[in-house]
C-alpha cells in the first residue's frame, strides 16, 4: 500500500511544495532532531526495516535511481491534452497544462510514494510544488500496471478547476507535508501568498515517530538510559503480552492497556483529520487534530470506509481496538509489513483451530474466502490502483446492505449475486442478527435523510459505554443535526466525559441549543485539557461574549485588501480572551486554507469584526472560487449590511463556475425573495431542490413557496414525493396537513396529522 496517500475531499486533497532543509531546529522542550543516522549505531535492526520502506521512500528527490516513470518522451492523453515525460541526463521534466490551460514544461522535483503508484511533484512559484494528478502506475503490467493513468479517469478537470494540477488542493504544503516528511513548518505567509515551508528530514524518518532525539542519545553516551529516563517526550510500546485463558478461543492482554501513546502517533497521518496546531510528540491526537467521525460521504452508515479515511477511524471502531490491540501487534512499524503473513496474524489472538476452519468462514481451505481479512477486512481502492482495508473488522451484514446501501464483504467477493441472496446464505448457516431493526447504521442512514424517527436509536447509542468513544461522538453529532432537543438531559454527561472525542461532539452539538443553554453547557469547555475541544468551545462562545470594550483581540495577520485594526486603548482582559487569542492563533496557522479562512471569518463576524470576516472570505474564494460554504457566507455578510448587490454578484458568479451547487441556487432563492422577486425564487428553488440527494429541507422551502405563489396543488405534490422518498420530517409533515385543510380535504388533514403525532412520539418528543 502506498504511502503517498493525498486526502481527495476538501481542504485534505492535496500534493506537494519546495522544501527547505533546515539543521538541528530546537523543540519547546530543548530537544533537537538528529537524523537517522544517529540512531543506526545502536538500533540495527530497526533501521535495516526501514530502509526501503514506504515510509522512507514516502519523498525522495527526482533522480535517475528514484523516478520509476517512463520519461522516454512517453506521452499521455486526456479530454484533449496531450502531456509529454522526458529525460536530459539526469534531469526529468513534463510538459502538460498550466493555470491558464496552455502547454508548460516543468521540471520533476521530487517523487512521492513508490507502490502502487508514484506522482511527481512540479515547481509552481511562491515555494510551492504541486503534485502532477497524471501518476505512474508502479505496479507490474501483469496486474495492469507500467501504465501512466489519470486520477480522474472519467471527468474533464480542466484548468481552472480546483481539482485541477495546479489548483490548491495538490498542494503539498498545506496538508501533506506534514506525513511525508519529519518535523514539518509550513510557514506560510498570507499577504504575499508564499510558502516557506522547511523541514528536518525529507522522509518519515525515525524521529517523526519517537520525536527529536538529542536527549536520548546524550542518555545513551552517559549510559544513563532506563525505562524512566529514555530522553523521549513518551514510550510507543504497546504490544503487551497476550495470553489464552483455559478452554478460550481468544487471546486478551494480560494487561490492560492504558496508554494511547502509540496509536495516536500513527493516527496523526493515518487518519482523515485537519491539522490544529503545531505538532508535539506525546500529545494525544485531539490536542493537535481534529478527527473526522463517522458521516456521509467519508463512511457508510454503517461506520465502513467509503471515502479516503486512512486507517485510524475505522479501527478505533472495532472491537479489537476495545480489547486493547494497538497497531504493532499487527504490522511491524519500521518496515510496515504485517508481523506474520496471511490468517497468521490473526491467529496471534484468534485460535486457529475455531477460527481458520471451515466451520468459522464456511469457505473451502485456501480459498478467497477463507483469508480473514476478506470478510472481516474487505477493501476500497482509492487512487485508481491503490485498495485500502477497512480496519474496523466488522461481521458482514448483507441485512444493512438491504436497508442502508452499505457495502457487504459477502458481495464484494459474490458480485454476481444480490445481498438478498447474501442473507437468504447466511440464514442458511443459521446466522441470526438481534439488532437488525435498531442497528446503529440504520439509524444514522435514517437521520442522514432527516427522519426523526432515528432519535432514540442514536440517543440509546451514544449513552451506551459498551460503544465506542468514535461510534458515541457521531452519533451525538448526528442527533445534535436531527432533533437538538433531545440532546438535553444527556449533554451535560457527554461533557463531562473522559473521552475529548465524546466532549468535542457533546460541544459541538451544543450550538443547536437555545444561546443560554449553550452558554451554561460550553463554558466550561473553555478550560478543557485538549485543544480540540478548546476551539470547539471557542467557535461557540464566540457571539455569546461581547468583546471588551475598547480591547482589540489578536488579530488575524493581515490579507491583501484587509484595513488594519485601529489602534485602541488597552483595557482590563475579558474572561475568554485567552481562549478566543488562542482559536485566533491555531487558526491563523493555516490561512493558505479556504475551510480555515471561512471558519476564522465565522468567527471575526460573531466577535463583531465584519472588515476582517469580509476579508477572509474573499481569500477563501481566491483560493478556490469553489468553496460554496465561503461564498455563501460571503453573500450572507454583504446581505447583513444592506449590499444586495454585491450578494447577487457573488451568488451568481458562483453559480457561473458550477450550476450544479444546490446551496448556491437556494441562497440565490432567498435573495430573490428579499427583493420581491417571486417567480425567480422559485425558479431559483426549483432548481435547489432538484439538486438535492434526498429530497428534505429545499423540497420543503420549494413546496412552501409553490403555496405561497398560489400554485396549492403543485406544493402538495412536492410535499407528498418529499414524504414518499423521506418519511418522517415533521416540517414536510406539518405543511401537508396545513395545506390538505386549506384545500378542503379533511379526511388527507387528518391523516397527516395522526402521521405527524406518531412521527413525534417515536421520535421521543412529546
Amino acid at each position: 500500500m502506498i504511502f503517498s496517500c493525498c486526502k481527495w475531499l476538501g481542504e485534505w486533497r492535496v500534493a506537494f511544495t519546495l522544501l527547505l532543509v533546515t539543521s538541528s531546529s530546537v523543540c519547546a522542550d530543548g530537544a533537537t532532531y538528529l537524523g537517522n543516522a544517529a540512531c543506526a549505531g545502536c538500533h540495527e535492526q530497526a533501521s535495516a526495516d526501514w530502509a526501503n520502506s514506504h515510509h522512507d521512500l514516502a519523498m525522495q528527490k527526482a533522480t535517475p535511481e528514484t523516478v520509476l516513470g517512463d520519461f522516454d518522451s512517453a506521452t499521455f492523453d486526456y479530454f484533449g491534452v496531450t502531456t509529454t515525460f522526458s529525460q536530459k541526463g539526469s534531469a526529468f521534466f513534463i510538459e502538460t497544462d498550466n493555470a491558464a490551460g496552455e502547454l508548460e514544461t516543468y521540471p520533476v522535483e521530487y517523487v512521492f510514494g513508490v507502490e502502487p503508484l508514484q506522482q511527481y511533484l512540479l515547481p509552481l512559484g511562491n515555494g510551492r510544488l504541486q503534485a502532477l494528478s497524471v501518476a505512474w502506475d508502479t505496479r507490474p503490467k501483469s496486474e495492469g500496471g507500467q501504465r501512466w493513468y489519470h486520477l480522474y479517469p472519467d471527468e474533464h478537470i480542466g484548468a481552472g478547476d480546483p481539482l485541477h494540477w495546479t489548483g490548491g488542493f495538490f498542494n503539498w504544503n498545506t496538508s501533506c507535508a506534514e506525513c511525508h516528511s519529519t518535523d514539518v513548518e509550513k510557514r506560510y505567509d498570507a499577504v504575499n501568498d508564499r510558502f516557506d515551508t522547511r523541514y528536518e528530514q525529507i522522509d518519515v524518518g525515525c524521529e517523526a515517530c519517537h520525536g527529536p532525539g538529542s536527549e536520548h542519545l546524550a542518555l545513551a553516551d552517559s549510559g544513563t538510559l532506563s525505562p524512566a529516563q529514555t530522553g523521549f517526550e513518551m514510550s510507543l510500546k504497546a504490544r503487551g503480552t497476550w495470553l489464552w485463558a483455559e478452554g478460550t478461543d481468544i487471546a486478551q492482554r494480560s494487561e490492560p492497556l492504558n496508554s494511547n501513546y502509540q496509536i495516536d502517533s500513527c493516527a496523526r497521518c493515518h487518519a482523515r483529520r485537519g491539522t490544529l496546531g503545531e505538532y508535539h510528540p506525546g500529545k494525544p491526537l485531539l490536542d493537535t487534530h481534529r478527527l473526522a467521525i463517522i458521516e456521509e460521504p467519508l463512511y457508510w452508515p454503517d461506520g465502513q470506509i467509503r471515502d479516503e479515511v486512512y486507517v485510524y477511524g475505522s479501527f478505533i471502531q472495532s472491537k479489537m481496538h476495545q480489547a486493547g490491540v494497538a497497531c504493532t501487534n499487527c504490522h511491524n512499524p519500521h518496515s510496515n509489513q504485517l508481523v506474520v503473513e496471511g490468517n497468521g496474524v490473526c491467529a496471534q489472538c484468534h485460535l486457529a483451530s475455531t477460527y481458520d476452519n471451515p466451520t468459522h468462514h464456511r469457505h473451502q481451505i485456501a480459498s478467497a474466502g477463507s483469508a480473514c481479512v476478506d470478510c472481516h477486512m474487505p477493501s476500497q481502492l482509492y487512487m485508481g490502483v491503490d485498495s485500502r482495508r477497512d480496519h474496523s473488522m466488522r461481521i458482514p451484514r448483507p441485512d444493512l446492505s438491504l436497508s442502508t446501501g452499505a457495502p457487504n464483504a459477502c458481495n464484494q467477493c459474490h458480485t454476481d449475486q444480490s445481498a438478498d441472496w447474501a442473507y437468504s446464505a447466511l440464514v442458511d448457516w443459521g446466522v441470526r442478527f438481534t439488532d437488525r431493526r435498531n442497528h446503529p447504521a440504520r439509524a444514522f442512514h435514517a437521520a442522514g435523510r432527516g427522519d426523526v424517527r432515528a432519535a432514540p436509536v442514536l440517543l440509546e447509542t451514544a449513552n451506551d459505554a459498551k460503544n465506542t468513544p468514535m461510534l458515541r461522538a457521531s452519533a451525538i453529532t448526528q442527533l445534535g443535526r436531527l432533533l437538538p432537543e433531545r440532546l438535553m438531559p444527556s449533554l451535560p454527561l457527554w461533557l463531562e466525559s473522559d473521552d475529548p472525542l465524546i466532549r468535542l461532539a457533546a460541544a459541538e452539538a451544543a450550538g443547536q441549543l437555545p444561546p443560554e443553554q449553550q452558554l451554561e453547557r460550553v463554558l466550561p469547555l473553555s478550560q478543557d485539557p485538549v485543544l480540540a475541544v478548546r476551539m470547539a468551545a471557542a467557535e461557540q462562545l464566540a457571539g455569546m461574549v461581547p468583546p471588551t470594550a475598547g480591547t482589540p483581540e489578536s488579530s488575524t495577520p493581515d490579507l491583501p485588501g484587509q484595513q488594519t485594526n485601529v489602534e485602541r486603548q488597552p483595557q482590563e482582559a475579558g474572561p475568554l480572551d485567552a481562549l478566543f487569542d488562542e482559536y485566533v492563533h491555531v487558526q491563523s496557522q493555516h490561512l493558505d486554507m479556504p475551510s480555515v479562512l471561512t471558519q476564522l471569518s465565522g468567527f471575526r463576524q460573531a466577535r463583531g469584526d465584519a472588515g476582517a470576516a469580509e476579508a477572509l472570505l474573499i481569500s477563501a474564494l481566491e483560493k478556490n472560487p469553489q468553496a460554496s460554504a465561503s461564498r455563501v457566507n460571503l453573500a450572507d455578510l454583504y446581505r447583513a449590511q444592506g449590499k444586495e448587490a454585491a450578494a447577487r454578484t457573488t451568488l451568481e458568479s458562483g453559480i457561473d463556475l458550477n450550476k450544479e451547487d444546490a446551496s448556491l441556487w437556494f441562497s440565490l432563492a432567498l435573495l430573490e425573495v428579499r427583493e420581491g422577486n417571486g417567480e425567480a425564487a422559485l425558479a431559483a428553488l426549483e432548481k435547489a431542490a432538484s439538486l438535492e440527494e434526498t429530497p428534505s429541507y429545499y423540497h420543503y422551502v420549494y413546496a412552501v413557496a409553490q403555496h405561497d405563489q398560489g400554485r396549492g396543488s403543485e406544493a402538495l405534490a412536492t410535499l407528498k414525493a418529499t414524504n414518499r422518498a423521506a418519511p418522517g420530517q415533521p416540517n414536510v409533515l406539518a405543511a401537508l396537513m396545513q395545506y390538505s385543510q386549506l384545500a378542503g380535504d379533511m379526511e388527507a388533514a387528518q391523516r397527516y396529522q395522526t402521521e405527524l403525532r406518531n412521527t413525534a412520539q417515536a421520535a421521543g418528543v412529546q
